[in-house]
């Protein structure tokens, strides 16, 4: 790039970043409209919110030059919008991917306002924060990046690369649709990469972009002993407990040193570099704050390992939920016949879903006692993903985020897992930039959930570099 191009584009980005300026009151104003529509999706008492946020979300995108349409599915609708510039093909082309849904509010009684009912308070950590349901997971990340797109077409009536955005209503109900709709509109949507907002920060003023997301692999068992529920007066010794069994399997997953202890689990686990060691410690993370934010004082992982090198680099194995027995008001003594538990296990890469369920039964089967039986329902998962942090649209977001923040972006890894990423590499052959401003403290799915204002307004800004610095040099490409 000249010397004049490189001033040029500086002059671009600075009149698009007066506009954010100058529209901060106004932007907010639309978060909080957005906010206040209870799009609740796995509720089908509040399909028509859905719809309503679907349209508004559309509606939003035509304002600022996109062609948005509903794309009906067999649940709720995806939004689909694009921007392109004059000559399709001769510039980088994005697709941005977020969620309009949110998850339910309950208990409404644990929050301080009404949940959809958008408020700016005062927090004494954060300043200024937005509180509301979806405001951090995934309304106000998804209108940081819209707001930029506004900023660019109020600034120079063009984006400076061409943008298609994806806006599904299912995320937090398990996407049931997404697979389908991208088997049928799979080349709509397709791009040089994918940009998701649905990640976030090290702590309020340092960005990250996130270059390794954990797989998932789950599992519900059920270990069955007796034909029928027994009082246990008459058969309590002699008669075999599924609780009991399926207690002594779980106990027995993982070592006093917090390993697990499947044989074969960590035969494809990678060790992280002593260069990647070293950079995470000298993030020096705040383990005590991470777990007192939750009321927890030590960490309860593998001993030998960091809390951060648990998160990024090691997989799991967690009991999600148990069932067996009587579980209503007062007592009821029984044996039961049956008793289920939930697990699931967070995967690192190289791991293979199905072969660590395919340990997990080997596992189980060999502890299983004369009279107790089990069954798998409910199997699945999805493997982790990695991205080069060499490539050029790697670094140049990097460089944006710097710009913006004032310091390089922490490179992070992602203890949770984003299926859609998966899907975008495997069906549509696109790697991803997960670039998002929320923080661990953003009570995102709990009472009270908010979003700092901080990270809604630098969050815009930083998009709009990252916009500007992709259409640079083909940096998408």
């Amino acid at each position: 790039m000249t010397v004049e191009a490189s001033h040029s584009s500086e002059s671009a980005l600075e009149s698009v970043l007066d506009r954010l300026a100058e529209g901060r009151a106004a932007a907010l104003e639309r978060l909080f409209q957005f906010l206040a529509i209870p799009s609740i999706s796995t509720d089908p008492a509040y399909h028509e919110p859905c719809l309503k946020a679907a349209e508004w979300c559309a509606g939003a995108l035509r304002e600022i030059g996109f062609t948005a349409h509903i794309e009906p599915t067999g649940g709720k609708p995806m939004v689909v919008a694009h921007r392109r510039g004059t000559d399709p093909g001769s510039r980088p082309h994005v697709l941005f991917y977020g969620h309009y849904d949110v998850q339910p509010p309950d208990p409404l009684e644990a929050w301080t306002a009404p949940p959809f009912e958008a408020k700016l308070v005062e927090d004494s950590r954060h300043g200024q924060v937005i509180v509301a349901r979806g405001a951090s997971d995934d309304k106000g990340q998804v209108m940081t990046f819209i707001e930029a797109c506004r900023a660019w077409h109020a600034a120079h009536g063009m984006l400076p690369v061409d943008v298609t955005v994806l806006l599904e209503g299912e995320e937090e109900s398990g996407s049931p649709s997404l697979a389908p709709f991208l088997a049928a509109h799979g080349e709509e949507v397709k791009a040089d990469i994918a940009l998701v907002c649905d990640t976030g920060q090290l702590d309020p003023e340092t960005p990250a972009i996130t270059a390794f997301l954990r797989g998932l692999a789950f599992s519900e068992i059920a270990i069955s002993g007796p034909s029928r529920d027994l009082h246990s007066g008459i058969y309590g010794g002699p008669a075999q407990n599924p609780i009991r069994v399926l207690a002594e399997v779980i106990a027995g997953l993982h070592d006093a040193e917090g390993r697990i202890t499947i044989p074969g689990f960590y035969d494809d686990v990678r060790e992280p570099s002593s260069e990647q060691r070293a950079a995470w410690r000298a993030l020096d993370f705040d383990t005590e704050g991470f777990l007192s934010e939750v009321g927890l004082r030590e960490p309860a992982g593998e001993k030998d390992r960091s809390v951060l090198e648990q998160l990024w680099s090691r997989p799991t194995v967690e009991v999600n939920g148990i069932v067996g027995g009587y579980t209503g008001p007062g007592t009821k003594t029984v044996i039961p016949s049956q008793a289920i538990a939930k697990l699931s296990f967070r995967l690192v890469p190289d791991q293979d879903p199905q072969k660590i369920l395919d340990g997990l039964h080997r596992f189980i089967a060999q502890r299983l006692p004369v009279d107790a039986s089990v069954t798998y329902t409910r199997e699945g998962g999805s493997p982790a993903v990695g991205f080069d942090t060499e490539a050029p649209a790697f670094r140049a977001a990097a460089s944006a985020l710097a710009a913006e923040w004032g310091k390089a972006p922490v490179i992070a890894g992602c203890g949770a897992s984003i299926p859609i990423v998966e899907s975008f590499r495997t069906q549509l052959g696109m790697d991803a930039l997960l670039i998002g401003f929320a923080l661990d403290d953003d009570r995102i799915h709990s009472p009270n959930e908010k979003y700092n204002l901080m990270s809604f307004e630098k969050g815009a800004r930083s998009w709009a570099r990252i916009l500007g610095a992709l259409g640079v040099n083909d940096a998408a490409g």
